[in-house]
């Protein structure tokens, strides 16, 4: 489709039989219901580490430059819920893009064959600003219909944000209205929330949607009002790095700034996997600590480290190489990402492995 909802892939008009308001109705947060189930998205940083829970709002914040529109697409292929016979679509959403950019997704979605499940929403550069008003609302109407009416469970895919946010700047300025921070309208807040809280599920409904934003942060400032405002009202982010990208790890995704807000409700006995809440708590931590001592060894050197610490530091690089980086085609199952996460908690110490109950370590440890 088009940004305002009109067939583009050279077919037939489709017989209209209902007309929807494509500002859709606010959810009742009465009749919402909490979400506590997992989405599998194949990329080991997101499943492991950030999992994306069903009726979750969860964007993707990154910088211009960075392979993100890669990353949406992989995941729109890959997305799926395990364990369960039920309907799942994507609806994805590109606005504000170019041309080359546009026959990038439709070729990705053909070629792989996700497009008998998809459907593609697609706005141009040079497409007139207030479309690009419209296109978000157009996909979640029908989003909606999928989930409410089709009891399906719909992940919208929106590229990219940053768009959407200078379009709105646009025609603010055109209606001569007062601006504010950066010269945004001072309703941005209100305007992003009317998008992003159209997510969720509803007690007594069996679909649901969940929203993966993607954004680019201008001069890769994540305290600039389209983030800043986005994290106010999602439920968490995964952040692309820069300096990951440059070092050739795909997909580029910093897990130390990121975070998924209901992970905790998603993950666990029953859902993913009963050790998978403390190997990924450990894994943060032995993260967090392998950053600290490559920024210490680069001032002592290396040689001044203890045998303890150059482990953490051959965790850190085998964590980066083995477990963030993957294909832009592979897809990984859950239990091949903490098998992975194992191998990496595996080259440390037992004696390191504080956040993880004993149980899990006779099982799954690997003793050299």
């Amino acid at each position: 489709f088009n940004g305002l909802g009109e067939p583009i892939d050279g077919g037939p008009s489709p017989f209209t039989e209902e007309y929807r308001d494509v500002n859709g109705l606010p959810m009742n947060p009465f009749s919402r219901d909490y979400p506590t189930q997992f989405i599998q998205t194949g990329i080991s940083a997101i499943d492991g580490m950030d999992t994306l829970v069903r009726g979750q709002k969860l964007p993707i914040f990154s910088g211009s430059g960075l392979p993100h529109n890669l990353l949406a697409t992989q995941i729109a292929r890959q997305a799926t819920i395990v364990g369960e016979e039920v309907s799942f679509a994507v609806v994805f959403v590109a606005m504000g893009i170019k041309h080359d950019e546009a026959a990038f997704f439709k070729r990705s979605f053909e070629e792989s064959g996700a497009l008998k499940n998809s459907a593609i929403f697609l706005n141009l550069a040079d497409d007139p600003p207030v479309e690009r008003l419209v296109t978000p609302r157009s996909a979640l109407t029908l989003a909606e219909y999928l989930a409410f009416e089709q009891d399906m469970h719909v992940l919208v895919i929106l590229t990219d944000m940053t768009n959407y946010a200078e379009a709105l700047r646009e025609i603010s300025a055109a209606r001569e209205e007062v601006p504010s921070r950066k010269g945004y309208p001072g309703y941005m807040y209100s305007d992003l929330a009317s998008i992003y809280e159209r997510a969720g599920r509803i007690k007594g409904k069996k679909g649901s949607i969940t929203q993966m934003p993607v954004l680019t942060m201008p001069n890769d400032d994540i305290t600039h009002p389209i983030p800043d405002l986005t994290g106010y009202i999602t439920e968490g982010q995964i952040v692309l790095d820069r300096d990951l990208h440059r070092r050739g790890i795909y997909p580029p995704i910093n897990i130390l700034p990121s975070l998924s807000r209901l992970m905790k409700d998603g993950i666990g006995k029953g859902k993913t996997r009963e050790d998978h809440g403390p190997v990924a708590s450990q894994l943060y931590s032995a993260y967090a600590r392998a950053q600290e001592l490559r920024s210490l060894s680069a001032i002592i050197g290396e040689e001044g480290l203890t045998e303890r610490d150059r482990a953490y530091l051959r965790f850190g690089d085998s964590f980066e190489r083995r477990f963030l980086s993957q294909g832009i085609d592979e897809n990984r199952s859950l239990e091949t990402t903490l098998a992975l996460a194992w191998e990496q908690l595996s080259l440390l110490p037992e004696s390191e492995l504080t956040r993880i109950p004993d149980r899990f370590i006779k099982t799954y440890y690997r003793r050299s």
